[in-house]
């Protein structure tokens, strides 16, 4: 008779203080929820947004239904403060108005 089969992931989550990695093992047909379920058990202080982070495996958005592979990481990511290309285009007005004043004067 042959073993069940197991997985690991590994999950991630970051604010600028810290890195949280908890690596977890899992049976092979264990979704993303469930994978969050046992780490959230393994380290139950981490002030991680369980229940309402958008999670992703390597970068990519995923449903927490999706049934993770061996070997991922499945990352909680963190609201973004500002749009990045907003946060470009401020720059860019600032620098262009900033420009126009230095000819004026």
């Amino acid at each position: 008779m042959s073993e069940p089969v197991r997985k690991r992931c590994l999950i991630a989550y970051a604010v600028p203080q810290r890195q949280y990695l908890i690596s977890v093992e899992l049976p092979g047909e264990a979704c993303i929820g469930e994978a969050l379920a046992a780490a959230r058990l393994a380290a139950p202080d981490a002030p991680v947004p369980w229940d309402s982070a958008p999670v992703g495996i390597f970068g990519e958005l995923r449903s927490r239904a999706d049934v993770p592979r061996d070997g991922d990481r499945i990352e909680l990511y963190c609201p973004l403060r500002q749009d990045p290309r907003e946060r470009r285009r401020e720059r860019a007005v600032r620098a262009a108005a900033s420009r126009g004043a230095r000819r004026s004067g």
